[in-house]
């Protein structure tokens, strides 16, 4: 096929009629063929020529050229496509490197071959323009909530036709068992947009926590207006969710809002969502009271935080264990992931039991290091003694103030607590030895000889060893794998070493190691310090 007279203006036709039906701009297609239409003149007149090919734009002709850049002597390579200063002087008045000389070749026949690369070359451009249009409407949609309607199901995944591209309902983001037929609308939340080499991928999902949230935003006006705020949901996706609001606004109930006249609104939210029960709970900073709210219906005693571990002990009566658990655990699982804390529920009278398992060990400790009988050992544990270090290192007069003790049985009391924690350091330091603890790390200060003896027995036996540990394998934390957050325990927990106090001992030990510079780390605490600073400028402002 040769580019005559006769097919100019077709070129530009074709090109129109391409960008017509695909949506994107002519400009593209026509790039596409000026690109084939080149690479079909290269394996005609040489690969290694550079061949341009212009197609105007009013007339649809094409203009084949070869273009040869000016290059310094020594670095000539493709005299195809280069030329060196002097030869550029033949066809140019003053040639310096860089320069570019054009001159126009004649057009070439497309044989069958050339034709087939050329419109392969032309549909790959296409595709890839079509692919970035798709990219760029919908990358800014993600988080959104979108209608289309199913073309086909494969393999359990729903393709939904989202008018400009296909998108994919995987089978782990429908509710429950739903089922689709093509041709049903379908309402989703766009999860996820990727650009990926076989064109842009929208992941859509039903299931997600925001995907209610949205829906709320649709069907309460002050969620849009931001008078009312979503604070967290939590779905049992098909079955029941949670979710906690706030209202900005005094005179406006958030709960109320949300529920609407005769629950219009949160019945519309259900219905979408297949009948999918919802709890409204009001939102509250303090989570001990946010948690109570989250445990509705059941009624709760008691609540014991402990932050640290972002865990918490909720006391429930005897008769409402059932109902603050739910079916299955589904309503303390919905409240775990609206808090995001672990919860541990128990009855009244297992919290008793508990309590007074621990009081009668107390008890016990107390009688058999200190030599009381069970009435006295009883006494200190009622005031709150727990330990023997409390009680050999606690001021005398919070011991005074326990029914009959005088100054006398005071000082006794903590010199019997003082004689058997040396005792019990005596032996820990003598059994951290055997095990093989060197002076470096017994000498180290802020360790204790039960603490070397506890790193001793994991194989930490010398400064270097303890230099080389990470805060958490000594005072424990938390770790999160897939949703589910696992205990780390420490080597130093047990001591209620905290992870501040780790980080700072592992630290000192490597400085006196010389391993670390002090000059940096003041540097870093000072920069910590000024940041802070800022922040609290910032605040007050």
């Amino acid at each position: 096929m040769a580019i005559t007279s006769a097919n100019q203006l077709e070129l530009l036709q074709t090109a129109e009629a391409v960008a017509r039906e695909k949506m994107i701009d002519p400009v593209l297609v026509v790039e596409a063929m000026e690109e084939s239409l080149a690479r079909a003149a290269k394996s005609r007149y040489g690969s290694e020529m550079d061949i341009r090919v212009k197609i105007d734009r009013k007339t649809g002709r094409a203009q084949f050229t070869r273009v040869r850049t000016v290059v310094e002597d020594d670095e000539l390579e493709n005299y195809q496509a280069e030329l060196t200063v002097e030869q550029a002087r033949q066809y140019m008045a003053e040639p310096k490197v860089g320069d570019t000389y054009v001159e126009e070749v004649p057009p070439v026949e497309l044989g069958r071959i050339a034709a087939q690369s050329a419109k392969q070359v032309i549909l790959q451009k296409v595709r890839e323009a079509e692919r970035d249009r798709q990219y760029e409407e919908f990358k800014d949609r993600a988080g959104t909530i979108i209608n289309g309607v199913v073309k086909r199901e494969e393999y359990g995944n729903v393709i939904v036709d989202v008018g400009a591209g296909e998108a994919i309902l995987r089978r782990n983001e429908k509710i429950g068992r739903e089922a689709y037929r093509p041709g049903d609308r379908i309402r989703c939340y766009v999860k996820d947009v990727r650009r990926e080499a076989r064109g842009p991928q929208i992941f859509l999902s039903r299931t997600a926590p925001e995907f209610m949230a949205e829906l709320f935003k649709m069907e309460v006006p002050e969620i849009y207006d931001g008078i009312i705020e979503i604070k967290a949901v939590a779905r049992d996706p098909g079955s029941r969710a949670k979710i906690g609001v706030i209202s900005y606004d005094g005179s406006i109930d958030p709960v109320g809002a949300c529920v609407g006249m005769r629950g219009s609104r949160v019945q519309a939210v259900v219905n979408e969502l297949q009948g999918e029960k919802i709890d409204i709970i009001p939102w509250n900073e303090d989570l001990p009271t946010f948690l109570v709210n989250a445990l509705q219906p059941a009624e709760v005693s008691k609540v014991v935080l402990d932050e640290d571990a972002e865990r918490i002990e909720v006391v429930v009566p005897d008769e409402q264990l059932s109902l603050a658990i739910g079916r299955r655990g589904q309503n303390v699982r919905l409240a775990s992931q609206l808090t995001g804390l672990d919860i541990d529920i128990m009855t009244e009278e297992e919290e008793s039991q508990r309590r007074q398992k621990e009081f009668e060990e107390r008890t016990k400790l107390f009688m058999d290091t200190l030599d009381l009988d069970e009435f006295f050992a009883q006494l200190l544990v009622s005031e709150g003694f727990t330990t023997l270090e409390e009680v050999a290192y606690v001021d005398q007069d919070e011991l005074l103030v326990i029914d009959g003790v005088d100054e006398d049985t005071a000082n006794e009391l903590q010199a019997r607590a003082t004689d058997v924690l040396e005792a019990q350091a005596r032996e820990a330091l003598a059994r951290a030895r055997e095990l093989g603890a060197e002076d470096s790390l017994i000498e180290f200060e802020g360790l204790t000889p039960q603490m070397v003896e506890a790193l001793a027995k994991d194989g930490i036996k010398t400064l270097e060893d303890f230099a080389t540990c990470a805060d958490w394998e000594l005072a424990g934390g938390w770790t999160t794998v897939d949703g589910q957050r696992h205990k780390d325990e420490g080597l130093l927990e047990p001591f209620e070493v905290s992870l501040d106090e780790a980080q700072t001992m592992v630290m000192t030990a490597r400085v006196l190691l010389g391993w670390v510079d002090p000059t940096e780390l003041e540097e870093d605490d000072g920069e910590d310090d000024e940041v802070d600073g800022e922040e609290t400028e910032e605040t007050e402002a």
